[in-house]
Protein backbone atom coordinates (compact mmCIF):
# COMPACT_ATOMS: atom_id res chain seq x y z
CA UNK A 1 0.00 0.00 0.00
CA UNK A 2 1.58 3.56 -0.84
CA UNK A 3 1.94 5.92 2.32
CA UNK A 4 -1.02 7.63 3.79
CA UNK A 5 -1.38 11.11 4.81
CA UNK A 6 -4.17 11.76 7.11
CA UNK A 7 -4.65 16.07 6.75
CA UNK A 8 -7.01 17.16 9.63
CA UNK A 9 -7.68 19.48 12.79
CA UNK A 10 -8.43 18.40 16.37
CA UNK A 11 -11.52 19.73 16.95
CA UNK A 12 -13.18 17.68 13.67
CA UNK A 13 -14.97 14.17 14.69
CA UNK A 14 -15.24 13.14 11.07
CA UNK A 15 -10.98 12.86 11.21
CA UNK A 16 -11.58 11.55 14.75
CA UNK A 17 -13.73 8.85 13.23
CA UNK A 18 -11.15 8.34 10.27
CA UNK A 19 -7.94 7.62 12.62
CA UNK A 20 -9.95 5.51 14.96
CA UNK A 21 -11.07 3.03 11.60
CA UNK A 22 -7.30 3.51 10.09
CA UNK A 23 -5.50 2.37 13.58
CA UNK A 24 -8.22 -0.37 13.96
CA UNK A 25 -7.44 -1.79 11.06
CA UNK A 26 -3.57 -1.47 11.45
CA UNK A 27 -3.53 0.90 8.52
CA UNK A 28 0.08 3.23 9.05
CA UNK A 29 -0.71 6.88 8.07
CA UNK A 30 1.12 10.11 8.69
CA UNK A 31 -0.76 12.91 10.66
CA UNK A 32 -1.12 16.56 9.67
CA UNK A 33 -2.47 19.46 11.64
CA UNK A 34 -3.32 22.14 9.15
CA UNK A 35 -3.64 23.96 11.94
CA UNK A 36 -0.24 23.61 12.67
CA UNK A 37 0.86 23.98 8.90
CA UNK A 38 -0.58 26.57 6.67
CA UNK A 39 1.18 24.89 3.69
CA UNK A 40 -0.99 21.99 4.20
CA UNK A 41 -4.07 23.91 4.97
CA UNK A 42 -3.38 25.48 1.57
CA UNK A 43 -3.20 21.57 0.01
CA UNK A 44 -6.69 21.06 1.65
CA UNK A 45 -8.07 23.99 0.05
CA UNK A 46 -6.42 23.22 -3.26
CA UNK A 47 -7.43 19.30 -3.24
CA UNK A 48 -10.65 20.35 -2.50
CA UNK A 49 -11.66 23.02 -5.19
CA UNK A 50 -11.46 25.59 -2.67
CA UNK A 51 -12.84 24.52 0.52
CA UNK A 52 -11.28 23.46 3.82
CA UNK A 53 -12.00 19.57 4.16
CA UNK A 54 -10.99 17.74 6.78
CA UNK A 55 -10.07 14.54 6.84
CA UNK A 56 -8.22 14.88 3.51
CA UNK A 57 -6.27 11.96 2.49
CA UNK A 58 -3.54 11.48 0.27
CA UNK A 59 -2.69 8.14 -1.33
CA UNK A 60 -0.17 7.90 -4.09
CA UNK A 61 -0.53 11.62 -5.18
CA UNK A 62 -4.11 11.48 -5.15
CA UNK A 63 -6.29 13.52 -2.61
CA UNK A 64 -9.93 13.08 -1.61
CA UNK A 65 -11.69 13.89 1.51
CA UNK A 66 -13.78 11.79 3.58
CA UNK A 67 -16.20 14.52 5.05
CA UNK A 68 -18.92 13.59 6.37
CA UNK A 69 -16.88 10.30 7.58
CA UNK A 70 -17.87 7.09 5.11
CA UNK A 71 -16.46 3.99 6.39
CA UNK A 72 -17.64 2.02 3.30
CA UNK A 73 -15.70 4.98 1.19
CA UNK A 74 -12.85 4.91 3.27
CA UNK A 75 -12.54 1.40 2.65
CA UNK A 76 -13.12 1.01 -0.87
CA UNK A 77 -10.77 4.52 -1.20
CA UNK A 78 -7.62 2.56 1.36
CA UNK A 79 -8.72 -0.93 -0.73
CA UNK A 80 -9.49 -2.75 2.70
CA UNK A 81 -11.97 -4.75 3.83
CA UNK A 82 -14.84 -2.71 5.59
CA UNK A 83 -14.79 -4.86 8.82
CA UNK A 84 -11.50 -5.85 10.67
Amino acid sequence: MDAITMYSSPWCPDCRRAKSFMKERGVDFREVNIEEDDAAAELVIKANNGKRKVPTLEIGGRYFACSPFNAQALADELKIPLNS
